[in-house]
């Protein structure tokens, strides 16, 4: 089964025959035959050369690059293998058109508000007194087949996400302040592991849409820019409450992470290395997870519902099939 691979030591990346050979700077080496490899996250200083990545590119492989303090900074994205000139045809109209953006993007919000109100109602039912963020949520969900424009959906997003933010620090067991959300730079432990996790999110959704015709910089509820993936934005804010903020709870309440995991840098906070390591391995084992999935009736992994996800908007881009997104139902 294939895997995505982060490197945390020094060194350099070298092809050995039909492996990639891990040389770090202690002499140490490690080997990881090729089609194993989903992706590689670069977390520290690495030495690659051309020959290196035209390989890599042959087989499809995505490598993610992080900064000393755990930042995502950038990702190697290969030369597309599966291309359709009418889907992205498909990707654009739907763009451009004003509707018909409009119907995706409150979609996407529909789907993740939904699934943050999921995730209040778990932790309400287990002792926590959330329930007038959940009546307040649960009003401003009503106001998104409202709008009529995909800024003032993005306004009720952010309303959304503000009194679930507020909510955090009854869900959370640990004396963390928490007043709001602070993204570049992060200003506190919470925002700081909130950026982290949501960045692991983003290059997984990456990676899955990569083994697809779609085209990632083509989106609906985030601006499409020159200098990000924007379709990977709005297909992760489905799965950030799913993955990323459940993850962040369970790590928070079992002492996984404390604030004596947080290093101060300049003005803001940053993951220390064995924190980082501990959640990216928390995380790969969430994603291998497995649920039942309503619809297939068979056991699904989270990270191949995040291809399911992308296999249902080309159905609606290219078929016309009313589009939904994810809802969980545990």
């Amino acid at each position: 089964m294939k895997q995505s691979y982060y490197l945390y030591k020094s060194g350099r990346i070298q092809r050995k025959d039909n492996t990639l050979e891990i040389v770090y700077k202690d002499n140490t080496k490690r080997s990881i035959p090729i089609e194993r490899i989903d992706d590689i996250y670069v977390m520290t200083e690495f030495d690659f050369n051309t020959s290196l990545i035209a390989y890599l590119s042959q087989f499809g492989i995505n490598v993610h690059f992080f900064n000393y303090y755990g930042f995502y900074t950038g990702t190697y994205y290969p030369k597309e293998s599966l291309v359709s000139g009418k889907l992205l045809i498909k990707q654009v109209e739907n763009y451009t058109n004003k509707e018909k953006r409009l119907y995706i993007a409150k979609a996407f919000i529909e789907a993740a508000s939904y699934n943050i109100y999921r995730n209040l109602t778990y932790y309400n039912n287990r002792g926590k007194n959330l329930e007038e963020y959940m009546k307040e949520i649960e009003f401003l969900r009503t106001q998104i087949k409202l709008c009529k424009d995909v800024l003032e959906l993005m306004g009720i997003e952010g309303n959304i996400r503000k009194i679930y933010y507020t909510a955090w620090n009854l869900i959370i067991n640990q004396d963390l302040a928490f007043e709001k959300r602070v993204k570049n730079p992060p200003d506190n432990a919470v925002n700081s592991l909130i950026s982290y996790v949501n960045t692991i999110i983003y290059t997984r959704v990456l990676s899955e849409i990569y083994k697809t015709q779609l085209n990632p910089t083509i989106s609906y509820l985030h601006e499409p820019s020159e200098r990000r993936f924007s379709l990977c934005l709005d297909i992760a804010e489905i799965f950030k409450p799913i993955i990323g903020d459940r993850l962040i709870f369970s790590m928070l309440n079992k002492k996984q992470i404390t604030e004596n995991d947080f290093e101060k840098g300049l003005n803001f906070l940053y993951l220390k290395e064995n924190a980082r390591k501990d959640i990216t391995k928390e995380m790969d084992l969430k994603l291998q997870t497995t649920i039942k999935h309503k619809t297939l009736g068979r056991e699904v992994s989270y990270e191949y519902l995040m291809r399911l996800e992308i296999y249902k908007l080309i159905k609606y881009l290219l078929e016309d099939k009313p589009y939904e997104g994810f809802k969980m139902w545990w």
